[in-house]
């Protein structure tokens, strides 16, 4: 895969946290990750109107540079460029787990267990996501959002995590591989400010992406 693509694809899906449905996101990180270009191409623009999501100038770039050479389609792509402003961040996030989740937390331990010492990996972080209600429909539960740095193998890293939660039972896992250089978007900063150090890889970054 053209690593511009690729980069460009993972840039937006990024953007697209909170704001998609998190069972169409991670299936699109899936399918990214596995290198399925066409089927990302045909599905994603269709998504994003199906979803009411609007995108500004620099995702709508984004998205163009992703699909259109994956053969998506002309119209829809061009359909999704907003004219209002891309609504906040309408969740908010705590690093301590719910009560629901036993003392023993399995998924940390094995999140740990992959990817401490790990090569290209810097920080991964932990928080919980509360909130994002939708007329009439509540999130039933807090989420887990798992928030990694890498230096390379991002999309291959993400579909590498979401398999790892989907077997420990999250059907929609919330995982967020961050390159260097990314402006953050504010759900991710707001996911950072309130999360808790799971471990760190062999990757030194220079800064770390929460003051300790």
């Amino acid at each position: 895969m053209d690593p511009d693509i690729e980069q460009s694809c993972h840039e937006l899906l990024l953007r697209l946290a909170g704001r998609l449905p998190d069972q169409v996101l991670w299936r699109f990180r899936d399918w990214l990750g596995e290198g399925a270009m066409g089927t990302l191409a045909r599905t994603l623009p269709k998504s994003l109107l199906k979803h009411n999501v609007d995108l500004e100038q620099p995702e709508y770039r984004l998205l163009v540079a992703g699909v259109i050479p994956h053969g998506a389609d002309w119209h829809q792509v061009s359909s999704t460029l907003g004219v209002d402003d891309v609504t906040e961040n309408r969740y908010t996030f705590t690093s301590g787990a719910p009560d629901w989740v036993n003392s023993v937390d399995s998924v940390s331990m094995l999140v740990h267990a992959t990817l401490r010492g790990r090569p290209d990996v810097g920080e991964v972080r932990e928080s919980w996501r509360h909130g994002g209600a939708t007329e009439g429909a509540g999130e039933r539960e807090p989420k887990r959002v798992l928030l990694v740095t890498a230096l390379s193998g991002v999309t291959r890293l993400t579909g590498e995590l979401q398999r790892v939660l989907r077997v420990l039972g999250d059907e929609a896992p919330s995982v967020e591989v961050l390159p260097q250089r990314l402006e953050l978007p504010d759900y991710h900063r707001a996911a950072l400010a309130d999360s808790r150090l799971v471990c760190v890889g062999a990757v030194e970054t220079g800064h770390r992406l929460v003051p300790a």
